[in-house]
């Protein structure tokens, strides 16, 4: 039983509302077209049961008292029989108000109208009671909440459609939109984000996106470890992983995550959290870890950093495992060049950096930085021009643009490689010869000329079986020494 004003629940048979002190009647009140057709029936049948007066005098004749007597006593029943009815009705009417979701929900709209928040909060529990979990009386009842200026019953209601698996996506829209609202004023950006990571529905993961800040994401469980781990974080797509590797909160001034963090040896606390692009924050995770690893020593390298005045290979000189280098300053990673063999020394100044990588690590670094300068006046580009002019000179080339034939397009391209001493011969520029397609595309022909630094002649250059690079005498060559030898 409710109390008809407050809507608070009472024992069966209270007389006053302990609440609010409202009286309770037994019978509700009647519907107001019921209440005038019972007054005035009744009145109708009190007007009739008056004694009969005739110019004023009483009739006052004992056999006709005696049928006045009886006449009372049926209007008297009669009276009797319609309240009866009229109070059945009544109840009837009552008990399908009471019993009836619709009645309740008029009701609820009509107080909700008059401002007696109440009441309608009153009339829409029981037309949940009634109806059972219905969503749209819960949209309801939260919107009395919210006249009411009771937020915190608004916010119930809201959250109980957006766990209700039987709501739509558009109600699921409404409510978490009306959610988010409430959160925004508040500036609690966190909340909207627990919030909607609660949720499963796909469509409106997308709708509130921009919401969204996923926990980052660790490839590497915590843990004691006796080998380099390679950390990688991850994230949504629409913002940046901030991380720190000493215990400290990460926020927008700490280290973005680009790459894999590197952990060789030593304890480590990486914290972590993901902003979005709007701002919100992810909750900060944080995972310890303790790595004892064997350092990976660098590389032994042949030269010293300093100045160079001819031409000079640079070599590894022991076998640790493969050696991977860069030549602008960088870290070695295991994407750069593995060493091969030895490296003749780039003109001008140049930065080597040598190191070991294990398992996806890289060890310490070797660097080296090196200056080498030529006593010639013959340049790469002069060599160049040397080896386009030996070809031209011997029909291998039909013009200047390097074309060898009227039927085509293509032609050949000579590039500057690199300058070399070989042994016992002397120091060169070697020139690879490559071909340019029609697409503009170029591929390497095989041949490969070499032009001494300081003569400038040109020799063909072939690789023994050794792999050693051999200088051959061109047609050329042979033709001149010939022509001197008579």
């Amino acid at each position: 039983m409710k109390c008809p004003n407050c809507g608070r629940e009472m024992a069966e048979g209270t007389l006053y509302c302990e609440y609010c002190g409202e009286d309770i009647h037994i019978v509700p009140d009647f519907e107001p077209e019921l209440e005038f057709d019972i007054q005035q029936t009744i009145s109708e049948m009190a007007e009739e049961t008056e004694p009969d007066k005739a110019d004023g005098e009483a009739v006052n004749k004992k056999p006709e008292a005696a049928g006045r007597r009886e006449k009372w006593f049926w209007y008297f029943i009669g009276a009797l029989g319609i309240l009866i009815l009229a109070a059945a009705a009544a109840m009837g009417i009552w008990v399908y108000q009471y019993h009836s979701e619709a009645a309740q929900v008029k009701k609820a709209v009509r107080y909700t109208a008059e401002g007696k928040y109440e009441q309608a909060i009153g009339c829409y529990d029981r037309a949940l009671e009634l109806k059972g979990e219905d969503i749209e009386l819960q949209f309801a009842l939260a919107e009395v909440y919210f006249l009411e200026n009771n937020k915190a019953e608004y916010e119930y209601y809201l959250r109980s459609i957006v766990k209700n698996e039987a709501a739509t996506t558009e109600q699921l829209d409404r409510a978490y939109g009306k959610l988010i609202a409430i959160y925004r004023a508040r500036e609690d950006y966190q909340t909207i984000n627990d919030l909607l990571l609660g949720s499963k529905n796909e469509q409106i993961l997308s709708i509130y996106q921009n919401y969204i800040a996923e926990d980052p994401q660790f490839s590497v469980n915590e843990g004691y470890y006796t080998s380099v781990q390679i950390l990688k974080l991850s994230g949504g797509d629409n913002g940046k992983i901030y991380y720190t590797t000493d215990g400290s909160e990460p926020d927008e001034k700490s280290e973005v995550y680009v790459s894999p963090v590197i952990l060789e040896n030593g304890d480590y606390i990486i914290r972590a959290v993901f902003i979005n692009s709007n701002g919100v924050s992810s909750a900060v995770v944080t995972k310890e870890y303790h790595i004892d690893n064997e350092i990976i020593p660098p590389p032994e390298v042949s030269l010293i950093s300093g100045e160079y005045s001819s031409p000079i290979s640079i070599e590894i000189l022991e076998d640790g495992g493969e050696v991977y280098y860069t030549t602008d300053g960088s870290t070695p990673m295991g994407n750069s060049v593995l060493y091969a063999g030895p490296i003749p020394m780039p003109l001008g100044k140049s930065t080597f950096c040598f190191a070991r990588i294990r398992d996806g690590v890289t060890g310490e670094l070797a660097v080296r930085t090196f200056e080498l300068t030529l006593n010639t006046d013959l340049t790469p580009e002069l060599a160049v021009r040397r080896v386009k002019d030996y070809f031209l000179q011997t029909g291998k080339l039909i013009d200047e643009a390097g074309h060898f034939s009227e039927e085509t397009e293509e032609a050949y391209r000579y590039e500057y490689q690199y300058v070399i001493n070989i042994k016992e011969v002397g120091d060169y520029y070697i020139i690879a010869e490559n071909l340019l397609g029609t697409d503009g595309s170029l591929t390497k022909t095989g041949t490969t000329m070499a032009v001494d630094i300081y003569s400038g002649e040109c020799f063909l250059v072939q690789r023994d079986s050794y792999n050693r690079m051999v200088l051959v005498e061109t047609e050329k060559k042979k033709e001149e020494d010939s022509r001197e030898g008579e």
